[in-house]
C-alpha cells in the first residue's frame, strides 16, 4: 500500500511539474518556441513539396508577426518586462497579455488564409518569399542598430 502511494505520489508530482512548466510566463514578450530554428538555401527548398513549403512559409510569418511589433523593445526571446525596466504591475501584464493574445489570433487567421490561398501561387514564388522572409528574420535578430 505504501509503495503504491509513493509511486502515485511521484507520478502526480511529475505530472504537475510538467503541467505548470508548460505555462507561459505572462511577463515575457515572446518565447524561443516563437522563433524558427533553421534557415534554408534555395536548393533545400526546391527539394520540398508545396505542402511542406507552405508550412515553412507559415512558420516565417509567425515569427515576423510575433517579433516585429516588439522590435524596439527586444529581439531576444524570454525577455521579461522587468529586464527592460518596465514595472511588472497588473496594468502592464494585462497589456502584454492582450497583445500576445491579439497576435496569436492574427497569426491563426493568417495561417488559415495562407493554407487556403498560397497553394495557388507558383512554387518558385513561394520559395522566393520564404527566402525573403528569412532575410527579414535574420535582420530582426541582428537588431535595428546591429547592437541588440
Amino acid at each position: 500500500m505504501l509503495k503504491t502511494t509513493l509511486i502515485f505520489g511521484f507520478i502526480s508530482f511529475f505530472f504537475l511539474q510538467y503541467s505548470y512548466g508548460q505555462e507561459r510566463d505572462e511577463t515575457v514578450f515572446f518565447i524561443q518556441k516563437d522563433q524558427i530554428t533553421r534557415f534554408h538555401t534555395i536548393g533545400d527548398l526546391e527539394d520540398l513539396k508545396k505542402g511542406e513549403l507552405i508550412k515553412i512559409y507559415q512558420d516565417r510569418v509567425r515569427e515576423i508577426m510575433t517579433v516585429i511589433p516588439l522590435l524596439s523593445l527586444t529581439n531576444e526571446p524570454g525577455v521579461k518586462l522587468s529586464e527592460l525596466g518596465i514595472k511588472e504591475d497588473s496594468g502592464h501584464i494585462k497589456t502584454l497579455k492582450k497583445g500576445v493574445e491579439a497576435t496569436q489570433d492574427a497569426i491563426t487567421t493568417l495561417e488559415n488564409s495562407i493554407e487556403e490561398l498560397v497553394p495557388y501561387s507558383d512554387t518558385e514564388k513561394i520559395i522566393q518569399t520564404i527566402l525573403y522572409f528569412e532575410e527579414i528574420i535574420k535582420k530582426m535578430r541582428i537588431g535595428v542598430n546591429r547592437s541588440f
